[in-house]
């Protein structure tokens, strides 16, 4: 079922691809590339974006104004003009917050119940 920018609203779970793309910029702007290895490196390749996702999903994060593009560009002999940089916004951060704080409580559960004790055989 495709996921709308409706979805993105406080409370309820993100889809990896977005808690990713908001967890990369949580450290700083970046550009889509960027983006797309800092998911890749936090994820220890279990998660690569495709253009396709990558772009999609930042569409709807900049629909439901989790994520802005921005203007500021770092020093021009180092980057290509052509790229796009985007930062996290205060509800962004607000929204990735609640889903780590989601996922924590969801790990502890697991923890409770001895999950990580019984590996699939």
């Amino acid at each position: 079922m495709p996921h709308t920018s409706s979805s993105l609203v406080p409370g309820q779970p993100l889809t990896p691809a977005v808690f990713h793309i908001l967890l990369a910029l949580a450290d700083g702007d970046k550009h889509g590339y960027a983006i797309m290895k800092d998911v890749e490196h936090q994820t220890a390749g279990r998660l690569k974006l495709g253009p396709g996702t990558l772009y999609g999903t930042i569409k709807r994060l900049l629909a439901a104004s989790l994520i802005v593009e921005v203007d500021e560009r770092p020093d021009p002999e180092l980057d290509d003009e052509r790229r796009r940089y985007y930062r996290l916004t205060a509800l962004g951060r607000r929204l990735a917050l609640e889903e780590n704080e989601r996922l924590t409580q969801a790990v502890k559960a697991a923890r409770s119940k001895r999950l990580a004790d019984n590996p699939l055989s």
